[in-house]
C-alpha cells in the first residue's frame, strides 16, 4: 500500500512539474516560429494545460493487463475524463469563488458555454450503450479538431482589446526563450510526462486493488483530483490578479478537452466497456454542474459572477459526492 502511495504523490507531482515545463517549451518553439502569441494561447497552452489527463489516458489505454484480471481496460482513463470535470466545476470554482467572487464579461465564453454543452450531450451519446467503439472515439477526436479550427478562427478575427478573456490570454504567456532551451524544456516535459503517468496509473491501481474499488472510482476521484491541480493553480493565480475570465476559460477549455480527448483516447484505442453507475450517477451529477455553470456564468441580469455563497455550494457538492462514490 505505501509503494502504490509513493507511486501515486510521485506521479502526481512530477505530472503538474512536467506539464509546465512542456507547456513553456511547446508555447516558446511556437512563438520563435512566428506563430501569434493568441493562437499559441488559445491551442498550444490550452493542451498544455490539459496534457496531465491526455497522457493518463492514452498511458492507461495502452498498459498491459494480466490475463488473470477481467474488465482491465482503461477504466481509469475513463473516470479520470468525467471526474475531472466534476472536480473543475466544484471544486476549482467553489474553492476560487472563495478566494475571490468571479465576474464574466467575456463574449468569448459565452459563445464556448454552448459548445461545452454540446460537446456534453456528444459524451453521453457515445457512453449511452455502456461501450466505447473505436468509431465514437474517432468521432470525438475529430470533434477536438473541428473546435481547434474555430478557435483559431475565432484568434485570428478577434481583437483581443474587445473581449477581456483574450486580452488576459496573450499577458498570460510565458516569457519568451531561446530556441534551444524552448526545445529542452518541450522534449524534457514530454518523457517526464510518460514517465509520472505511468507512475500515477500503477499507483492508482494498485489503491483501487487494496480497496477493492474499481479503477474507474480511482479515476474518478484521486487521479481527477491530482490532474485538476494545475487548473485549480492557475484560477486562483488568475483571480488574485483580477483576471476573472482566465479562471472560468480554464475549467470551460478543459472540460471540452477531457470529453473529446481524455475520453476519445481510450474510446479509440481500447474501445472499453464503461461502469453502470457513470451513467446513472456521475454523468448526471457532471452534466448538473454544467448546468449551474452555465446559469452562473451567463448573468441573465447583468455580468455574469460567481459568488461566495455559490462557491461554497459548489464545493460542498464536490465534497458530497467524493464521499458517496469513494466510500
Amino acid at each position: 500500500m505505501l509503494e502504490n502511495l509513493a507511486f501515486l504523490l510521485v506521479g502526481i507531482s512530477l505530472l503538474v512539474w512536467s506539464a509546465d515545463r512542456f507547456t513553456d517549451g511547446a508555447a516558446a518553439v511556437a512563438r520563435n516560429f512566428g506563430v501569434s502569441r493568441l493562437i499559441v494561447g488559445l491551442t498550444i497552452v490550452a493542451i498544455g494545460s490539459s496534457s496531465p489527463e491526455i497522457f493518463v489516458s492514452l498511458m492507461d489505454s495502452i498498459k498491459e493487463c494480466p490475463a488473470d484480471v477481467i474488465n482491465c481496460g482503461p477504466q481509469i482513463a475513463i473516470g479520470n475524463a468525467i471526474g475531472s470535470n466534476i472536480a473543475n466545476v466544484a471544486m476549482v470554482l467553489g474553492i476560487t469563488a472563495l478566494v475571490r467572487p468571479l465576474l464574466i464579461n467575456s463574449s468569448t465564453l459565452r459563445r464556448e458555454i454552448p459548445i461545452l454543452f454540446a460537446v456534453t450531450l456528444l459524451g453521453l451519446l457515445v457512453l449511452w450503450d455502456y461501450k466505447l467503439s473505436h468509431f465514437e472515439g474517432f468521432l470525438l477526436l475529430a470533434t477536438l479538431v473541428v473546435y481547434f479550427i474555430w478557435l483559431v478562427r475565432l484568434g485570428i478575427q478577434s481583437r483581443t482589446k474587445d473581449d477581456p478573456m483574450l486580452g488576459d490570454i496573450v499577458e498570460e504567456l510565458p516569457d519568451k526563450m531561446p530556441n534551444g532551451k524552448a526545445i529542452v524544456y518541450l522534449i524534457i516535459g514530454l518523457i517526464l510526462l510518460v514517465i509520472s503517468s505511468n507512475m500515477l496509473i500503477k499507483g492508482a491501481s494498485g489503491i483501487a486493488a487494496y480497496f477493492n474499488v474499481s479503477e474507474t472510482v480511482i479515476g474518478l476521484t484521486i487521479v481527477a483530483l491530482g490532474t485538476s491541480l494545475p487548473e485549480l493553480a492557475a484560477s486562483i493565480a488568475g483571480v488574485l490578479k483580477n483576471e476573472y475570465e482566465i479562471a472560468i476559460g480554464n475549467v470551460i477549455g478543459s472540460n471540452i478537452f477531457n470529453l473529446l480527448a481524455v475520453l476519445g483516447i481510450p474510446a479509440a484505442l481500447a474501445a472499453p466497456s464503461v461502469e453502470h453507475k457513470i451513467l446513472t450517477l456521475d454523468y448526471p451529477v457532471m452534466f448538473g454542474l454544467t448546468i449551474s455553470l452555465a446559469f452562473m456564468a451567463y448573468g441573465f441580469r447583468g455580468p455574469g459572477k460567481i459568488t461566495r455563497l455559490e462557491g461554497a455550494v459548489l464545493l460542498a457538492v464536490f465534497i458530497g459526492y467524493y464521499m458517496i462514490r469513494f466510500f
